[in-house]
This record gives C-alpha cells, sequence and structure tokens, in this order.
C-alpha cells in the first residue's frame, strides 16, 4: 500500500467521523454522552471480532511473541482516546459547539509540533497545509467573538489529547497488529466511558432504544471501521499529513449536516472548506511528488553503478 492509498483510507475515515457527528446529535436527543460513548465503543470492539477470527492465523503468525505489546498498546491508546473523548464532551457543555470544533482541530498544528520533539521531520509544505486548515477551520466553525472560556481550555487540553493520540498511532501502526491495536483500544475506551455512565448518567432501555440508529453507525461504522481505518492509513502516512486530513471530517460534517439537516451554507462557510480542501491537496501534491523523487534517484543510482 502506498502513500496515496493511506491518505485515501484517512480521508474515507474523516468523512464516516464528520457524518457521525449528525448521528450524535441525534443520539444525544434519547442517552447521556458517556453512556453513548460507551455503548458505541464496546459495539465497536464486538463488530471487529468476525474479522480478529477470520484472520486468526494470520495475527498468531505476525504477532506471535507480541500479544502482550498489542495489549499494552491498546490500553494505552484507549485511555488516551478516553481522555480526549470525554473533555471534548465535558467542555461541549460550556462552549459552543462550532469553537469546539475549532480548538479540537489545532491538533493539525500541535501534531507537527509535538513530532519536531520526537525529531520527525515536517517539511514547509506541510506547514503551510496546516496554516491553511487553521484558518479555513477558523471561517467554518468560529462566528462568535473568540475569547478562551473554560469550556475552550478544555477543548484546547483535549486537542493536545487527541494529537498524542495520532502520533501514537503512527508509532504502533507499523509494530503491532492494527485489528489487535482497535480491538483493545476500543474495549478501554468503551469501558471506562460505561463506567462513568453508570455513575454519573441514567441508563435506561428506552433511550437506548430510541437511539439505535445512531448507536449502530457510531459503533460499528464510525468506531469499528473508521478507527481501524485510521490505524491501516497511518501506517504509510506521516503523522502530520494524517493530522491534516483527519481534519477533514468537520468539512464533512458540514456537508452532511447541509444534506440530512438543512442547515444553511453561507459565503464565509465555504471559504473555510475551500480553504481545508486547498490545505489537504498540498499534503497530497507532496506525497505524489515524494514517491517520483524516488523514482528518479533509483534510476540515477542504477545508471552510475551500471
Amino acid at each position: 500500500m502506498g502513500a496515496l492509498q493511506s491518505n485515501l483510507l484517512l480521508l474515507l475515515a474523516a468523512a464516516i467521523w464528520g457524518l457521525a457527528f449528525v448521528a450524535q446529535r441525534v443520539g444525544m436527543d434519547h442517552v447521556g454522552p458517556f453512556t453513548f460513548n460507551g455503548v458505541r465503543f464496546l459495539l465497536g470492539s464486538l463488530s471487529l471480532l468476525p474479522m480478529l477470527f477470520y484472520y486468526r492465523n494470520t495475527t498468531r503468525q505476525t504477532t506471535a511473541g507480541n500479544s502482550g505489546d498489542a495489549v499494552r498498546a491498546g490500553i494505552l491508546a484507549g485511555l488516551i482516546l478516553f481522555t480526549a473523548a470525554s473533555l471534548q464532551q465535558i467542555g461541549l457543555i460550556y462552549t459552543t459547539a462550532g469553537k469546539a470544533a475549532f480548538i479540537t482541530c489545532l491538533y493539525i498544528v500541535l501534531v507537527p509540533i509535538l513530532g519536531l520533539f520526537l525529531k520527525q521531520y515536517v517539511s514547509l509544505t506541510t506547514w503551510i497545509s496546516a496554516m491553511l486548515a487553521i484558518i479555513g477551520l477558523y471561517l467554518l466553525c468560529v462566528k462568535e467573538s473568540f475569547s478562551i472560556a473554560y469550556g475552550d481550555l478544555l477543548q484546547l487540553v483535549g486537542s493536545l489529547f487527541w494529537a498524542i493520540h495520532i502520533l501514537l498511532i503512527g508509532y504502533y501502526a507499523n509494530r503491532i497488529n492494527v485489528l489487535l491495536l482497535s480491538f483493545y483500544q476500543f474495549v478501554t475506551c468503551g469501558v471506562l466511558s460505561l463506567g462513568i455512565a453508570l455513575w454519573s448518567e441514567t441508563i435506561a432501555v428506552e433511550g437506548l432504544t430510541g437511539a439505535l440508529i445512531p448507536i449502530l453507525y457510531g459503533g460499528v461504522v464510525s468506531v469499528g471501521v473508521a478507527y481501524t481505518l485510521q490505524v491501516l492509513g497511518q501506517k504509510y502516512s506521516p503523522p502530520s499529513h494524517a493530522a491534516i486530513i483527519l481534519s477533514m471530517e468537520t468539512v464533512f460534517a458540514v456537508i452532511g449536516g447541509f444534506f440530512l439537516l438543512g442547515e444553511r451554507l453561507g459565503f464565509q462557510e465555504m471559504l473555510g472548506c475551500g480553504l481545508m480542501l486547498a490545505g489537504m491537496l498540498l499534503t497530497q501534491l507532496q506525497s505524489i511528488q515524494q514517491p517520483a523523487a524516488e523514482i528518479v534517484m533509483t534510476e540515477e543510482t542504477s545508471g552510475k553503478t551500471g
């Protein structure tokens, strides 16, 4: 699988997550946020069981001797995922959805900054792409005066954990079986979320029944499929590129709201979507040019040695 194919998987994950905002909005009418997260992440882990069973022989061969590593990596990723998702949900109580989406997606910049501390090379093109995406996000999400309040601070801390999650997945994607990594992180996040829900929320069968379709989409598609696509995609895509592509979920959320909820799109929102798309396409241009440069260098080297 090449870089372009990996980026397409990440874009598909972003599209699924963007449309999941519609499902989450409808689901919140029936159940609490921790109940919704708990049930959907556990459902997402169950949706992977058929694939784990089908590929059990391959899994044994490729993860022989490191199944414990998969458990530890999955639990660590699940803890970070739970922390990020929880901060986002709590922050939404105190801030608007638009500001929350903008601040959350600041991981576009945080990922390459943190990558510098990990000695990861970040090109000038990637920085320009990130800036275009950030400006686009601001135009798309923030429609009121911008100031940092309590809820915004929670979202900012959550954005740091989303960035750490992307970097962590990028690190383990080529070291751990992707299905096992996904399964264990879903179970960890689901158990912790449901534990908080049992303590702080009222879980009723009527509520779960009313939110059945959003929960099914959020669990099987958004969690089981999309997060696994993220792990697969990050095997061959640098974390900084992955962050920009995954931020496109905001654009897909706006598109989903337009077609499914009848939400209007103004000039500012369309301009924001255009800038984010430009930022993403710029990273893809770099991904296409890099293999071409490698081919040229290989041919030159062959000519010298031939």
